[in-house]
This record gives structure tokens, sequence and C-alpha cells, in this order.
């Protein structure tokens, strides 16, 4: 698997723990509602650690770009977080409105932020990084991803 195929299936991991907490606080299932959230953050906090502490550092030295677009990808990164925060609130206020409006922001950027990912970052790091480093990068997300 290249770093493409890895990144995209951790970003459907993500979205069927968001679809899981979405539902649980439509049905006011606050208890597993709050289990999904926990879920859910920590797979995207993951997801952004993985990123930004492994592929993006090796994209941005492979291609001396550091103003590209890692560095849109880690401003949306701090734009997510500031809504996963918000999230959390809302779970633990047990306010099914403002879960829904949060919910429907994250998933608008979220969907925007992958495409980016999915159709032009992942496939320019599949090809421009060195065979040996994305190797070394497949194995450690499989593993960690």
């Amino acid at each position: 698997m290249n770093i493409s195929e890895i990144m995209t299936q951790d970003h459907r991991d993500c979205d069927e723990f968001f679809f899981r907490l979405e539902s649980s606080a439509q049905k006011k299932d606050w208890t597993r509602c709050s289990g999904e959230t926990d879920r859910f953050i920590e797979s995207m906090q993951k997801h952004f650690a993985i990123e930004e502490e492994r592929l993006f550092p090796a994209f941005e030295k492979a291609t001396g770009m550091t103003q590209g677009p890692t560095a849109i990808m880690r401003q949306e990164h701090i734009q997510l977080r500031g809504l996963l925060d918000e999230l959390q609130e809302s779970v633990i206020a047990r306010d099914r409105r403002a879960v829904g409006g949060v919910c429907e922001t994250l998933l608008i950027m979220m969907q925007q932020h992958n495409l980016k990912e999915e159709n032009i970052l992942y496939p320019m790091m599949d090809q421009t990084l060195d065979p040996e480093i994305q190797l070394h990068l497949e194995r450690g997300l499989a593993g960690a991803a």
C-alpha cells in the first residue's frame, strides 16, 4: 500500500466514528455519543499527528516546499482542532442542537480538507518521496494509522 491508500483509509475510519457520534447525538444516547466522540477526536488527533510529525516533514525535506500544501493543511488542522473542542463541549453539555451545528460544520470542512489531501497532497507524496523513505513511512503508518 502507498501513502495515499493508507491515509485515505484512515480518513474513512475517522468518518465512521464521526457518523456514529452524530447518530448517537440525534438519538439523545449521550453515553454512547460521549464514547464515540472520544474515539472520533482521538482518531483525528492521531491522524493529524502522523501527518504533522512524519509525512509533512518528509515531504517538505524532499521538495523544499514549506509554504505550499503542507502549510495549508496545518492551518486547516488548527481550525479542525477548534471544532473538535467545540464538539466535545457540546457533547458534555448534552446540547443536541449545538452538536448538530458543529457536526454540520465539521463535515463540510473535513470533506473539503480530505479531498485536497487525497487528490493533491498524498499523490504528490507518493510521487516525490524517495522509495526508501516512503517504505519507512508506510511501515510506520500501517502500524499507527
